[in-house]
């Protein structure tokens, strides 16, 4: 009766297709994949990842499949696009997930979830019984991680770490674009980012309401529910759960959020018993310049700090003079004179007060809960390298065929006009894109704080990005 049971577990099919574009429509082609190698077939028909929200047939399961919450052992045989390891148990027809764990390492893990109809089982990370060659544990610098849902690598070299992401690049043209192999172009090695640890600008951290807050009763007469008895967990999910553990620090995010998490997790504690309900918590970084005396003034400094902004006690203040360089790495961008201040950085917690971000000479204002890229450290790399690629070079086939020279920028999905305004030197006019107009309201703001007189931003869905710019000529407009 029980193996009939185990049977029926593996049987049970999906009950909801895979959408497109989901982790789950990820993780499934990484495993086809897997099987397909490990079958030794030698063509990888694309097709057949594309057609899997198909109603899926029941295949045989494995003879003996293990009960669920037991604990196997698994050798991982690659690392998915999603950061999990991919590996096999007793027989190689069925594939298992195990978190934290690289190629090359036995891990015991505890079997969770099936899904027999695609191959694959989820489980939980338990320990890694044999490590694999890649792995260094010594480069973990968090005492959550293999816990904490937030990070997943950090027993992999930053080196290795780099290669991975391209190769998640690679596999999602492969799977995804549906290109042909010889039109798949050829992609090239990941920048790296100036910092591994301390460059998170941005983290929202969270606790659950106290038992029975979203039962129906208390839904129904808020007022006679119950507070909490004692502070809960706040922090961020376990792994593979729906449950919250307290996080006291988070090594990935900067000195001034890490200085707001341990203030606002003390001042939830003084202040539980005034909650009813869980709460996510912001913090996020901005930064004032405040130019030395004995030197002209910053353009756009000084800024006053914005609303929301928590006073830092002088302790955790970072203030350090600084030099804002000439970028030479593209003689079209018109920078500033080098300049001298000291920059002071706090945190925020109010989602609509303003945070202050700079890219070289550029200034952006955002609110605090909106996205903007949450790792400023490489945002001078990432800016000068779409500057220096967004025109094709002048030995290009598309350059030497080209006889219009190329004015107009088109930015789809623009935000609050990161690259709209980085850009706007090389162009004579540039249209920002987005479908939310609050970024749209951002970007125009932002325009006009840096002095970007060539920029126009209409809120409007991206993919209707032709309707909004059809006056422009097409030979000479980047997208």
């Amino acid at each position: 009766m029980a193996k009939r049971k185990r049977q029926q577990d593996y049987h049970t099919k999906r009950m909801k297709a895979v959408q497109e574009g989901s982790n789950e429509q990820v993780l499934l082609a990484d495993i086809r994949d897997l099987l397909h190698k490990t079958r030794d077939l030698s063509v990888h028909d694309p097709q057949e990842v594309k057609d899997h929200n198909l109603e899926s047939t029941e295949v045989e399961a494995p003879s003996d499949p293990p009960e669920r919450f037991s604990e196997i052992e698994v050798q991982i045989s690659t690392l998915s696009s999603l950061g999990d390891g991919l590996g096999f148990s007793s027989t190689t027809d069925h594939v298992y997930v195990v978190p934290f764990t690289l190629p090359g390492d036995v891990a015991k893990a505890k079997v969770v979830t099936h899904l027999a109809e695609d191959h694959y089982t989820l489980t939980d990370f338990i320990s890694v019984l044999k490590p694999s060659p890649q792995r260094n544990d010594d480069l973990v610098r968090c005492p959550y991680f293999a816990k904490c849902s937030g990070c997943q690598l950090q027993m992999l070299s930053y080196e290795d770490q780099l290669a991975h992401k391209r190769e998640i690049v690679e596999k999602a043209y492969r799977n995804f674009s549906s290109l042909t192999p010889e039109m798949i172009p050829v992609i090239g090695d990941t920048i790296g980012s100036p910092m591994q640890y301390g460059y998170r600008t941005k983290i929202t951290p969270h606790f659950d309401g106290p038992p029975g807050c979203m039962s129906r009763k208390a839904r129904k007469n808020p007022s006679e529910q119950e507070g909490f008895k004692e502070v809960p967990p706040i922090g961020f999910m376990i792994k593979g759960t729906r449950k919250t553990m307290d996080i006291e620090d988070c090594p990935i995010a900067t000195d001034a959020v890490r200085d707001g998490l341990r203030r606002e997790r003390k001042r939830v504690g003084e202040e539980i018993s005034k909650y009813k309900r869980g709460a996510t918590i912001l913090l996020r970084e901005t930064a004032t310049r405040t130019p030395i005396r004995s030197q002209p003034p910053a353009i756009n400094d000084p800024h006053p700090a914005p609303n929301g902004a928590e006073t830092p006690s002088p302790i955790h203040l970072t203030t350090q003079p600084a030099n804002l360089q000439q970028d030479t790495s593209n003689n079209n961008l018109d920078f500033p004179n080098p300049t001298t201040y000291t920059e002071t950085k706090t945190y925020i917690t109010d989602q609509n007060a303003l945070s202050t971000e700079r890219i070289g000479p550029y200034t952006f204002l955002n609110p605090a809960g909106s996205f903007f890229q949450n790792n400023n450290s490489i945002l001078p790399t990432f800016t000068s390298y779409i500057r220096t690629h967004i025109l094709p070079p002048t030995s290009s086939p598309i350059h030497v065929k080209e006889t219009k020279p190329i004015n107009h920028l088109i930015d789809a999905y623009s935000g609050s006009g990161l690259f709209t305004i980085t850009l706007s030197p090389l162009f004579k006019s540039c249209l920002g894109i987005d479908i939310a107009p609050s970024s749209i309201a951002s970007a125009r703001k932002n325009a006009t704080l840096n002095n970007i007189g060539n920029a126009t931003f209409v809120a409007a869905d991206a993919s209707q990005i032709f309707a909004q710019a059809g006056h422009l000529d097409a030979d000479k407009t980047v997208v």
